[in-house]
């Protein structure tokens, strides 16, 4: 029997690029018993898949020895997450032991270059010196790195060519060419950091203290101390502590922390609440539904990390080229080095020096960092706007898509029925929205809800009844005042009073209308009609047409009848097929995607499972439940419509960023390439092209950081 595996996950403190990953990935593979290693530069973290017998203090070890910091394991074998405010570096990027050893190395060119112009006979030696004291922890990391099976790597590639050009004479150029690889290293790690506030700074939303209500008295608790079922106290204008259920007070929540839903909403007792967001208007008494570790924003960065390690196939493809790609560089300038010399007899130290310059410039953290940059900055901006994009394979195949299937309940609609028409046949509408509300008082019943929300709307105050009785299936009746009330579906009021041809005309047509009708018998006469329909919701028609826009078809699939179906589509401007099971609607997905298509599928997560895991992205409404959460592919947590679009643009964002990013990474490249064999440039022109290179990359994806939805 195979032993089950085991998941850990650490911190990796001075992580800052894809180069650095793929060197911690290789360790981790080295060591027996590890089977998988996932990294993400993004979190600055690595998650193992072990045997319990496999030696985690050796690839510790390991990676200590590249020059990164590795946070202990937790006791339970996880390290803290992302969430938590345990083992974040919190100081200034001027502190860490990078920027310290950039200051230091600086300064030794500075003194070097400042000591030769008093002391000429000092030369080469104060600038030898300089190149050693950012050196030597280079050199050591590049040992470390090959030793743990990374030979080819960044460290290696900036040794030789310092030890080269010391040996050839160019050492103040060496000089130079170290402090600058380390002004790069320091400008990749200042943006990775920013990336990483970007995530983080979702978990600062949520208060650290909570206002706890024991035994009729509040006392201030540690908000991560909050159990499941504990009674929280939220004033006016602070954040709630956690994700729970309003047991009392109504007031308007501020969402936009976790949906990005700008527009406060309206909640009173029963409605759940997320923690960190914020109460505007009056005290709530909240009962709490999930502990710290478990709630909303919790959980979506806990999902943003977990995304930000699956990689693209483009970031694939890059990491695959990259392993072949170092090699080659070296050995292509190891020819420029010694065929020249020796084939033609020209010059050494010349070729020598351009091999060394080839050598830096075929450095390849730009364009193995022009994808994860990117789209570690997508999935973080699309969290910070209520778009939940799992991983950067379903980032990437968002941007293709061009069909999306959408259930129609919950998902175009509001998922619950609206009262749409209020018609008279005697006497006014009020009387008649007055009497149904009076029946329908005290049931939960989807349709009494309806017509009771919509009383309270028109303010209206309904009389008590008598003899009130439930008909199941027929509908409710009871005495307002001396009359005798029946409130029902058509059929069932035929039993109760003759429907002229007239209203039965009118109740086929609201019917053809996709409503649902229910009559009103007062004393043995049809009195009136109300119709109530799963009205569209405020985003659907922006929504599709913003895909219509993208050039993206919007079908509806939906289990109800064709009758509601297609009344509601044609609303909406869209085709509909209806009476689906889930199989169906699978079937249907399946379909496209031989055509041709690119299909995305949106729904509850649930009914629509099949069809979900059919699609090539699959989407959930839901305004962070737990299903939106954990179902599909993607989520979109404030359930708007627009919200597929938005994700679409912001994939093909993400991948035009990307492209751009190549382009820097190698246009700059063969331009330096060019010039260098031309003897137009030399070695630090060639180490600022590979950093500058860098930073062009990383501070353009990092603009994806500042995304928003358009609404």
């Amino acid at each position: 029997m195979t032993e089950p595996l085991i998941k850990t996950r650490m911190r990796v403190e001075g992580m800052d690029c894809a180069s650095c990953a793929a060197k911690i990935e290789t360790a981790a593979r080295r060591i027996a018993g590890i089977s998988e290693a996932s990294v993400s530069v993004a979190n600055g973290t690595v998650t193992l898949d072990h045997q319990v017998e496999a030696d985690l203090a050796s690839f510790e070890r390991s990676v200590r020895a590249m020059g990164y910091t590795v946070t202990p394991t937790a006791p339970n074998g996880a390290a803290a997450p992302l969430s938590s405010h345990a083992h974040l570096p919190d100081g200034p990027w001027w502190k860490t032991g990078k920027a310290r050893l950039t200051i230091v190395c600086a300064i030794a060119l500075i003194v070097a270059f400042v000591a030769e112009q008093f002391v000429p006979a000092l030369h080469p030696w104060g600038f030898i010196a300089a190149v050693l004291v950012g050196l030597i922890p280079i050199a050591s990391r590049a040992l470390a790195a090959a030793r743990a099976g990374t030979p080819f790597s960044i460290e290696t590639l900036m040794t030789v060519a310092a030890v080269g050009a010391i040996v050839i004479d160019a050492s103040a150029e060496a000089a130079v060419v170290v402090v600058l690889f380390l002004v790069g290293e320091l400008l990749e790690g200042v943006a990775a950091g920013r990336a990483r506030a970007s995530i983080r700074a979702l978990a600062d939303l949520v208060p650290n203290i909570a206002m706890r209500e024991h035994e009729g008295h509040t006392h201030e608790i540690p908000a991560e101390q909050l159990a499941v079922s504990d009674i929280v106290v939220v004033r006016p204008g602070d954040r709630i502590p956690a994700d729970g259920e309003i047991i009392a007070g109504e007031s308007s929540i501020d969402e936009a922390p976790v949906t990005g839903e700008s527009v406060p909403r309206a909640k009173g007792i029963g409605d759940a609440v997320f923690a960190g967001t914020i109460n505007h208007d009056a005290v709530l008494r909240i009962a709490v539904t999930a502990a710290a570790a478990d709630n909303t924003i919790a959980r979506v960065i806990r999902l943003v990390e977990e995304a930000q390690e699956a990689k693209a196939a483009t970031e694939r493809f890059i990491d695959r080229f990259s392993k072949y790609y170092t090699p080659a560089i070296m050995l292509v300038a190891l020819l420029v080095a010694v065929l020249p010399p020796l084939v033609t007899g020209a010059s050494w130290d010349e070729w020598v020096y351009k091999g060394l310059a080839l050598l830096l410039i075929g450095c390849p953290c730009a364009l193995v960092i022009s994808t994860p940059a990117a789209i570690a900055a997508a999935l973080s901006a699309g969290a910070r706007n209520g778009l939940l994009v799992k991983g950067g394979a379903v980032l990437e195949t968002l941007g293709k898509v061009d069909r999306v299937g959408f259930d129609k309940t919950g998902t175009l609609t509001e998922g619950k029925p609206e009262v749409t028409d209020i018609v008279a046949l005697q006497g006014e509408e009020q009387n008649v929205l007055t009497i149904a509300a009076a029946l329908e008082a005290g049931s939960n019943h989807p349709l009494a809800l309806a017509i009771l929300e919509r009383a309270q709307m028109d303010g209206i105050v309904w009389p008590w009844i008598d003899d009130g009785a439930a008909h199941g299936g027929k509908g409710v009746s009871g005495t307002v005042g001396e009359q005798s009330a029946f409130l029902g579906s058509a059929r069932a009021a035929a039993a109760y009073a003759p429907i002229s041809d007239a209203t039965q005309q009118r109740i086929d047509a609201l019917n053809a209308e996709g409503k649902t009708v229910s009559v009103l018998v007062i004393d043995d006469t049809a009195t009136g009609l109300i119709a109530m329909r799963d009205t569209p919701r405020p985003t659907a028609i922006t929504g599709l047409a913003a895909l219509r826009a993208q050039n993206v078809t919007a079908v509806m699939l939906t289990g109800d009848n064709a009758r509601t179906a297609k009344a509601i589509a044609a609303d909406l401007g869209i085709e509909a097929h209806a009476d689906l099971l889930p199989d169906d609607k699978q079937a249907i997905v399946k379909s496209w995607q031989q055509d041709g298509h690119v299909v995305a599928k949106v729904g509850d997560g649930i009914n629509d499972a099949p069809a979900l895991a059919a699609a090539d992205v699959g989407i959930a409404m839901g305004s962070g439940t737990d299903v939106a959460l954990e179902t599909a592919d993607a989520a979109i947590l404030n359930s708007r419509v627009d919200g597929v679009a938005a994700m679409i643009g912001l994939s093909r964002t993400a991948m035009a960023n990307i492209k751009q990013n190549i382009t820097i990474a190698l246009g700059l490249k063969v331009v330096f390439l060019i010039t260098t064999l031309l003897g137009i440039t030399g070695l630090w022109p060639a180490i600022l092209a590979d950093t500058g290179a860098t930073v062009l990359v990383t501070a353009n994806a990092m603009r994806l950081l500042a995304w928003k939805s358009q609404r």
